[in-house]
């Protein structure tokens, strides 16, 4: 069976690694807007949806796979928090596939992209792939599972709830041994928040270009307070991270009001 690998081509490379190989189901796409955007009321938006989720499961897999080899000389609490990762992102990719495919579809069926193992891939140190991962990226998948959780639960959608209950609890676990791992390195030496701000800086104008065009014009839910600070986060962090939320979802609001955008 062939492979395929999405290389730099319309986004920075200095900002972008190689892809993680995909095999010739999967049509691999750089930026948001050339995925299949469907609007809410699409019949075909919660197979993309579930279809997506198991891609940015196996991404995610992926990434905590490749720390775990990449950085052999770890202290063991964190290669251990990477390991158990790595079978917390397989089973969600494998319920999200059980679940597409009980409900007609099939892998390969919309394009996906792999932006979150291309922005990792450019950063060398394990302190900032954590901090850009973990405590960023699954930060905002906590949000998003919290409230898509409640929608489930409110539409009587039992078996997607089940799959978003068990994602959460595994979510938490991940950003805390993250943060734990995290905060014991800044203690030990403060200097460490360099490489940790860089690497958030340069997956931020990374993020930046692959979400151009409408990918972070999201509305719907805000900072899921109780998640975060099980997570580990302080609270003043979560109240920063809810502040800036706030701002941009009321931004989306503004955008929304003058009718430049579409839910």
């Amino acid at each position: 069976m062939s492979v395929s690998e999405s290389k730099p081509g319309k986004l920075d490379p200095r900002l972008f690694g190689d892809g993680p190989k995909r095999d010739e189901r999967f049509d691999v796409r750089e930026v948001w807007v050339d995925l299949v955007n469907f609007p809410d009321d699409h019949p075909q938006k919660q197979l993309e949806f579930l279809h997506r989720q198991m891609n940015e499961e196996a991404c995610v897999m992926e990434n905590a796979a490749r720390s775990l080899a990449e950085f052999t000389d770890a202290d063991w609490s964190v290669r251990k928090g990477l390991a158990r990762q790595c079978a917390d992102e397989a089973r969600h990719l494998m319920n999200y596939r059980r679940l597409l495919e009980r409900r007609g579809g099939h892998v390969g069926q919309f394009p996906v992209m792999t932006f979150q193992y291309r922005i990792l891939g450019r950063i060398d140190n394990l302190l900032g792939r954590l901090s850009v991962q973990n405590r960023s990226f699954e930060a905002v998948g906590l949000d998003a599972t919290a409230h898509a959780l409640q929608e489930a639960r409110d539409s009587g959608d039992a078996a997607l709830a089940g799959i978003y209950e068990a994602q959460l609890a595994d979510e938490i676990g991940h950003i805390r041994y993250a943060n734990d791992y995290i905060r014991r390195k800044l203690a030990a030496s403060p200097r460490v928040g360099m490489q940790i701000a860089a690497a958030l800086d340069q997956a931020a104008r990374a993020f930046e270009q692959v979400f151009a065009g409408g990918g972070e014009d999201v509305e719907k839910y805000g900072v899921d307070v109780e998640g975060r600070l099980e997570a580990g986060f302080s609270a003043v962090e979560v109240d920063v991270a809810a502040r800036m939320s706030e701002e941009r979802r009321a931004r989306v609001r503004e955008r929304l009001a003058r009718g430049n955008l579409h839910q």
